[in-house]
């Protein structure tokens, strides 16, 4: 690092200023010397601390309103400077330039105040400056990382070769996430080409959390979350049971958004590998469990519970007398009841929620090939139909109670994977009938789940039926409306056979696939 004769430097100038008088605190014991510049400075200084304003150690003073600052050779050789090299040593002694061991900086957060004048030229060069030069220069972007270093330079007088490796793979990281931000904002200012699908999207992601495996035991899994923003299952408490797993978060967010997707009234959702096998409102929420178990016992063992309500005593003595359920969401439990499940149920993960659903991302994004290779991006799955205008397209007319059902129905389809077909009715689902390779058979599981319990209800498809036979099996099975989206070449057969069958038929002139 620094020279025998002379102090080892840090140069310091953060936004974030969390845990920064500290840290310099302790590099003051350690006999280091401190540059800052502006806000960074004037709370050192406030803090009793010795340190040399930037301005005083150039020897030139901040210009054009703060835009140029570090922006000196002064700086950027002390950083720069390859120790090892003698022509670098030369030009050192040569322009009095003293050498710069430690920098530590992070950046405006753009995102929250996106503009021109936000834009960080100084910061950024100097973080890459000391990345680059990381076999001599060490490099903190992150307050996270203040202890670890101090701690080293007390213990062992300097920072590793391999932890200053790391600190400079984090401070790339965070330059070009901020670099990203920046060429975001001005795509969208420009316009994007697609509505709602700019040409550059950002994918910084840094991990919240390390799973126990991925979808299988021979993979690894974790959580990760957009850089700088804080995640549903941030803020998600767990009560009792084991670590979740990769399929528990996966099912549990499908569980927990169809739970919030279906009105205020008490709902319980029981999902399997990410599928729904269990969906009922009720007037109270332990009857609504019970229907949402009895839709699918068999499904339902090892499965996600979630709910849009408090679990009381009454829908906690359902459950432990149910099967047993891997995870259990709700945003709230009553006195006593998490220790009751937790007693009955000792491998269920009883979760505690923010009471809103997750947000609905800007993007939805999927991996072709994982990080290095391609990605599919869409806007969004939203249900944009507005019910009150879906068209009646057969003689019959449904009634307000069948009507209800195929609302429910569809809102139910729209969560499971294509092929589709959820058969509900009085706000039960049934029978559903998920991920098959034709229509028809969706239906026929659906039906033989249903066991006669939806007649009288309503049968949702998520996509269009291209022939009458999906109309005749949904006849079959009892019900007394159809919803779907419309919009085959078929579609007057389709017709003609609800009305053979005196079914009403609703189209909503949307699809609802979902993979």
């Amino acid at each position: 690092m620094a020279a025998m004769d002379a102090p080892p430097r840090a140069l310091i100038s953060v936004y974030d200023k969390t845990g920064v008088v500290e840290l310099a605190a302790g590099l003051v014991e350690l006999r280091w010397e401190l540059l800052a510049s502006g806000g960074t400075a004037r709370v050192l200084e406030d803090a009793g601390l010795p340190v040399v304003d930037v301005a005083d150690h150039t020897g030139s003073p901040t210009m054009l309103g703060h835009r140029v600052v570090t922006l000196h050779p002064r700086i950027h050789g002390g950083i720069l400077a390859d120790r090892d090299d003698p022509a670098h040593q030369a030009d050192l002694e040569a322009n009095a330039i003293d050498p710069i061991d430690l920098v530590l900086v992070n950046l405006y957060p753009f995102e929250a105040s996106p503009g021109i004048e936000t834009i960080d030229i100084g910061g950024p060069t100097m973080v890459r400056a000391a990345a680059k030069n990381h076999a001599h220069v060490g490099v903190v972007v992150d307050p996270d990382d203040y202890e670890a270093v101090l701690g080293e330079l007390r213990s062992d007088g300097h920072l590793s070769a391999a932890t200053r490796l790391r600190l400079a793979g984090k401070a790339f990281a965070h330059t070009a996430a901020y670099e990203a931000a920046i060429a975001g904002w001005f795509n969208a200012e420009d316009g994007p080409d697609e509505p709602g699908l700019p040409e550059l999207i950002r994918l910084e992601l840094e991990r919240a959390e390390a799973l126990r495996y991925g979808e299988n035991p021979h993979q690894q899994g974790a959580r990760y979350r957009a850089r700088g923003t804080s995640g549903f299952f941030d803020g998600v408490v767990q009560h009792g049971g084991p670590a979740p797993s990769y399929l528990n978060l996966m099912d549990a967010e499908a569980a927990w958004r169809l739970a919030h997707d279906l009105g205020d009234d008490p709902t319980a959702v029981i999902v399997k590998h990410a599928n729904p096998c269990g969906v009922a409102v009720a007037e109270d929420l332990a009857t609504a469990y019970a229907r949402a178990f009895d839709c699918d016992r068999r499904s339902a063992f090892g499965g996600v519970v979630a709910t849009n309500a408090v679990i009381d005593d009454a829908t906690a003595e359902a459950m432990v007398s149910a099967a047993q359920a891997d995870v259990v969401i709700a945003p709230a439990y009553a006195e006593d009841v998490i220790e009751r499940l937790a007693a009955r149920r000792a491998n269920t993960r009883l979760l505690e929620a923010p009471t809103n659903a997750p947000p609905i991302p800007g993007w939805d994004v999927r991996a072709l090939g994982g990080l290095a290779g391609e990605f599919l991006v869409q806007t969004p799955r939203r249900l944009e139909a507005d019910p009150a205008g879906w068209q009646v397209v057969t003689a019959r007319k449904p009634t307000d109670a069948e009507r209800a059902d195929a609302v429910f129905a569809w809102r139910v389809c729209a969560h499971t994977s294509s092929n589709a077909v959820v058969l509900a009715h009085d706000g039960t689902a049934w029978g559903i009938g998920a991920g098959q390779q034709n229509r028809v058979q969706a239906g026929e599981i659906a039906a033989a789940k249903a066991a006669g319990r939806a007649e009288g209800g309503a049968c949702a498809s998520d996509g269009f039926y291209p022939f009458a036979d999906g109309i005749h099996a949904a006849a079959d099975a009892g019900v007394a409306v159809v919803v779907q989206p419309g919009g085959s070449v078929n579609d007057a057969q389709v017709i003609a056979a609800a009305d053979e069958r005196n079914l009403a038929m609703l189209f909503t002139g949307e699809r609802q696939f979902r993979h």
